[in-house]
């Protein structure tokens, strides 16, 4: 940041932003006083269709994807890398079906999360929209209904389906219900970083019992499965720090043991974690932590003379969150006291943007017009009751600048960017869900008119039907 935001040069909020930020940016750029997001006419838009507006921008899906099939070619290239790379997406970013068919046309795999991410993968094929060649990675802890439709998978000839193990008892699920040879991943539970609130996480095996568990449930069955992947994530995301690199080269020195008793074992995943821009002072050098990533592989493979494994990754938010926009209208100013002027927005930020809400998440926010005008700090303001629908904060400043408002004709609209992860399942949007988890059955609990306590169901458990039409995989 070039200079204070107490200490304006200019009140202008686009000499602001020029001032404050390298602009215009790929994705961004303001033409007659209106802002265009990876050149599309939001003006026309927003005449046409009014606000609240949510819009997403298909072709930024396959920009992501190539890009970083691209950044892993060059790192297999510069390091001589002996394996192959993957690129899987992960489904419980956004299930829709323009999203994830869109996904499939640049030579991508899949990751699934639940039971009812399998409904999709067999509508997808009924669509012709992949074969049964494709890559499923299965990841989550697994119930009988997700366990069973994985094995019919298997059994109607998936044959890259890859159950990722997430406990000890889940091996025998598989080995009771599928009929032909198979595939099997293990996901090692990371360390959480030292913020987190517990020590280790929820999902997967502990390091220590992985290679016991492989001598005494896996080895010596591989006629029946066999270990082709571990499996890592971690909540922090890929970052250059202490605490990535530690957690990585822990799963790849497990490899590197695994592999000498398992000859199998072919493929390290490192899940998801890339970061997206939501700040127009947003720097991550996505090149260097890949080259730093295959180059670790590569060099800890080569001092345990083991072979350098394939290597996959998850990326949901990195796919397809940058695709999206939500863009609303002032519809009010309240200034409340001496120090905060509130602008109401036409929408809520619960219900729309979640994130905001829950967890404290900032995105890319800008005005659509009257960059001309002067610009203030304010507060935007949901229209629910709620004290907590609120924005107040960017991402590289604890506060929020825009343009005054001029008493004009028009109002002014505000655009939240890159919101296309997550936003729409965590917020129920039309009865979806977060991994497509059901809504469960409703029991209602009453007295009949002699007194006698007696139950009924008003609405039973959610299926997988009734999220697929809404996803847009049943017409």
């Amino acid at each position: 940041m070039s200079r204070r935001f107490s200490d304006p040069v200019s009140n202008k909020y686009s000499d602001l932003v020029d001032q404050t930020f390298n602009f215009p940016q790929d994705g961004f750029k303001v033409e007659d006083d209106y802002l265009k997001f990876n050149g599309v006419d939001l003006k026309h838009l927003i005449e046409k269709y009014g606000t609240p507006l949510k819009l997403s921008y298909l072709p930024k899906i396959g920009m992501q994807i190539n890009k970083a099939k691209q950044m892993f070619a060059n790192a297999i290239k510069k390091h001589k890398y002996e394996g192959s790379y993957n690129y899987c997406y992960c489904t419980k970013s956004s299930h829709f079906s323009f999203v994830v068919e869109e996904a499939l046309k640049h030579g991508i795999h899949l990751e699934t999360s639940f039971a009812y991410d399998i409904e999709i993968i067999h509508k997808l094929y009924e669509k012709r929209k992949i074969n049964k060649d494709i890559h499923i990675v299965c990841n989550g802890y697994k119930q009988k209904s997700y366990t069973s439709r994985i094995a019919r998978l298997l059994n109607t000839g998936f044959k890259n389906t890859i159950p990722i193990l997430d406990n000890v008892d889940e091996l025998s699920a598989y080995r009771r219900s599928v009929k032909v040879p198979f595939k099997l991943g293990i996901r090692v539970a990371a360390e959480e970083e030292p913020t987190f609130p517990f020590y280790t996480s929820r999902l997967g095996f502990r390091a220590k019992d992985i290679l016991e568990f492989y001598v005494d449930n896996i080895e010596g069955y591989e006629d029946k499965f066999q270990l082709k992947m571990l499996h890592i994530f971690l909540n922090k995301g890929i970052k250059d720090d202490i605490y990535y690199w530690s957690e990585l080269n822990k799963v790849i020195n497990l490899y590197c043991q695994l592999k000498k008793i398992c000859p199998e074992l072919d493929s390290i995943n490192i899940g998801g974690g890339f970061p997206i821009k939501h700040s127009l002072g947003f720097e991550y050098d996505y090149q260097f932590m890949i080259n730093e990533i295959v180059g670790n592989i590569k060099q800890t493979c080569k001092r345990a003379k083991v072979p350098m494994p394939n290597i996959y990754t998850e990326f949901g938010s990195y796919t397809v969150g940058e695709s999206m926009a939500h863009i609303y209208s002032i519809i009010g100013q309240k200034v409340q006291n001496d120090r905060e002027c509130w602008y109401m927005i036409d929408s809520s930020f619960i219900t729309t943007l979640p994130d905001t809400w829950g967890i404290g998440e900032k995105f890319l926010m800008l005005p659509i017009n009257k960059w001309d005008n002067e610009y203030h700090r304010v507060v935007l303001g949901g229209i629910t009751c709620d004290s907590h629908d609120y924005y107040d904060s960017e991402e590289h400043i604890n506060e929020v600048f825009l343009p005054k408002l001029d008493g004009g004709n028009e109002p002014l609209y505000v655009g939240f960017f890159h919101t296309g992860a997550y936003q729409d399942q965590i917020s129920g949007y039309g009865g979806i869900k977060h991994c497509m988890i059901p809504s469960p059955k409703h029991i209602i609990l009453e007295h009949d008119k002699s007194g006698k306590l007696i139950d009924w169901v008003y609405a039973k458990e959610q299926t997988a039907q009734s999220m697929l039409k809404l996803l847009g995989y049943i017409k």
